[in-house]
């Protein structure tokens, strides 16, 4: 029987690692070359099985390189040290520069403004004019009133100086007739009785009688009306009372034609311009009156307990931030600004420097307490500051401790410490979330 191809052929022999070498000695050159291939497949299976441990093995090693020290002997954190000095609490506000009050100034009758000879920032003495309307109608209406006076003058030098002496003498005429009349009647009625006049002639008397009697009594109406207590005088009077009136209300609209400074001070603002139209009720120049300086700032109402009349304070306008004042707590509002939370308190400047101007706005610190060699720490470090009992992480030896501590002033990031630190130890910063009581920490260099 035949044996299978195979046989006849020869068979593969397994080699080393699984790879197969032909079993025909013919082929000498390829079975020379066999042991080192073998070696090199070799190496890189046994690579392909085991790179992801030695990859493992790699990262621990870096980790240990880089991260060892940090496990071995903590976190590097910077610190903050504790200090003892001299300290000072303030409260720090920003305002305005104010005086105690403002005049607005405007125009009581509606015109059109000639003339304006200030100008902004100019200071003026009392009476200056500031605004000058065109006032041509104005001159015309008071001189129309003042020639109204001069005639109601006139009226009463004329009852006085004529028409009362006219009255007088025509009163003496009047009463001068009436004696003749009289006289003429009696000689008429003694001749009618005896029959040489008729009784005609006799009427004619009579009724010239009368009318001497009529005449006297209108003289004297005339004469007692002419008189300082009569009617006409009392007419002429109110007349003249008239005219007076209208010639000071023209004289008061022609003063409104120029506005003056009320007061000597410091025009801050100017609003108007040759003409311009102008209306009462519009603002158009704001004078600041010459008087005592002072700086208006809105106080957190939180700090209102701190604040007392007469503190000292330091000031420093933001336009010369190197240049400092002295000023002093004058007024405190008692009212609280709801929507802002704030209280408003003046500050008097005593001796304001020369470049502070209206509005200026003005940095205060104003000086609520004061401690010599006090414990100092950042506020920063504080953790539950605001509760009953705040704590830092105080460095002990290699390790941090939680240390409660009573705190006192405060004021620009710098605590109080009244008891449980001491100058030299040194905290933690509150921003340091990782480290916690008991941890073991590198000091960093600050």
């Amino acid at each position: 029987m035949r044996q299978p191809a195979q046989a006849e052929t020869g068979r593969s022999v397994p080699s080393h690692e699984g790879i197969e070498s032909p079993a025909n000695p013919d082929i000498s050159a390829t079975h020379a070359i066999a042991p080192p291939l073998t070696k090199g497949f070799r190496i890189r299976a046994f690579a392909s099985r085991h790179w992801g441990k030695a990859l493992v093995i790699t990262a621990l090693l870096v980790l240990v390189v880089l991260y060892g020290p940090r496990w071995a002997l903590g976190p590097l954190v910077p610190l903050e040290t504790v200090v003892q000095r001299d300290f000072i609490q303030t409260v720090v506000a920003s305002g305005r520069v104010e005086t105690p009050h403002r005049v607005e100034l405007g125009v009581q009758i509606a015109g059109v403004v000639l003339r304006v000879p200030v100008v902004e920032g100019q200071t003026v003495a009392a009476g200056t004019p500031l605004i000058e309307l065109e006032a041509s109608e104005l001159r015309a209406t008071a001189a129309q009133a003042a020639q109204a006076v001069q005639q109601g003058q006139a009226r009463m030098r004329q009852l006085r100086e004529v028409q009362s002496p006219v009255a007088e003498q025509t009163l003496r005429a009047a009463q001068a007739n009436l004696e003749t009349a009289q006289r003429a009647l009696a000689r008429s009625q003694a001749l009618r009785s005896q029959g040489f006049i008729g009784q005609a002639a006799l009427d004619e008397t009579q009724r010239a009688e009368r009318v001497a009697h009529s005449q006297v009594a209108s003289a004297q109406q005339q004469l007692a009306s002419a008189r300082p207590s009569g009617s006409d005088n009392a007419l002429a009077q109110a007349n003249l009372a008239q005219a007076e009136a209208a010639a000071d209300a023209a004289l008061a609209r022609l003063r409104y034609a120029l506005i003056r400074a009320p007061l000597a001070g410091t025009l801050i603002l100017r609003n108007v311009e040759p003409g311009t139209a102008v209306q009462p009720g519009k603002v158009l120049m704001v004078l600041s009156p010459a008087g005592p300086t002072q700086v208006v700032v809105q106080i957190d109402e939180r700090n209102l307990r701190l604040l007392r009349l007469g503190q000292s304070a330091l000031a420093s306008a933001d336009a010369y931030p190197g240049e400092r004042f002295t000023a002093e707590l004058a007024y405190i509002n008692p009212g609280v600004d709801a929507g802002r939370g704030a209280v408003e308190v003046k500050l008097r400047v005593p001796e304001p420097p020369t470049y502070l101007r209206q509005d200026m706005t003005v940095s205060v610190d104003i000086e609520v307490a004061r401690r010599q060699q006090a414990v100092l720490v950042p506020t920063s470090s504080l953790h539950d500051a605001e509760t009953a009992a705040p704590w830092v992480l105080k460095l002990d030896g290699r390790h941090v401790r939680r240390q409660f501590v009573q705190l006192g002033l405060r004021s620009n990031g710098v605590t109080e410490v009244i008891k449980g630190l001491h100058a030299g130890d040194r905290v933690v910063p509150a921003a340091a979330k990782t480290v916690v009581d008991g941890v073991r920490i590198r000091a960093a260099a600050r």
